[in-house]
């Protein structure tokens, strides 16, 4: 398993260990630090997160603090290559858009994680709650006794703690879970 995430914009003021130094919403609802040793290994093993400034980092990868936006036409060639060889039965994507322009996973084993809010039985798109969700998302699988293999796999332990939808790509796009925000 793969779990794509983002930076965040918010930061630590001193260097360590990526997962530590990137401390918005995202980070915060994940709370890498009150993770099992368990869980913790499971996310040094299968998190990357795309920066910046460092291309795909492990979580435990040293970084110091740093204030720059993507350039995604210098990242995508050193993203693409690491990432490609990767070898992932699934990769659950929880970048943002910006982020997903550096690299384009293969469609059949990736699941986007898009968030919504249910108002008056509606789906609405959120963007700053779904960096919670998606953290909260992340520390779930972290923290779950199975590794999921499969969208499905993906979709049993996320509707364990939040109502979702999961849809199966068409046409060469990804699947992607719908989560609905708590």
């Amino acid at each position: 398993m793969l779990i794509l995430l983002p930076p965040s914009e918010k930061k630590a003021a001193t260097a360590g260990a990526a997962i530590c130094v990137y401390t918005g919403v995202l980070y915060g609802a994940l709370s890498w630090s009150t993770l099992s040793t368990a869980a913790q290994k499971r996310g040094a093993e299968s998190i990357v997160i795309i920066s910046a400034k460092y291309g795909a980092i492990a979580p435990l990868d040293l970084i110091a603090p740093y204030k720059e936006k993507i350039d995604s036409a210098a990242m995508r060639d050193p993203i693409t290559k690491k990432l490609d060889s990767m070898n992932a039965e699934l990769i659950v994507d929880c970048r943002s858009s910006t982020y997903q322009n550096v690299w384009t996973p293969p469609a059949s084993k990736c699941v986007e994680i898009k968030v919504f809010a249910q108002v008056d039985g509606v789906k609405k798109v959120i963007t700053h709650m779904s960096k919670k969700t998606r953290g909260e998302v992340t520390r779930l699988i972290l923290l779950s006794k199975t590794v999921p293999k499969t969208p499905k796999d993906l979709f049993d332990i996320v509707n364990q703690e939040f109502d979702c939808e999961l849809h199966q790509g068409v046409s060469g796009q990804p699947w992607v879970l719908e989560v609905i925000a708590k």
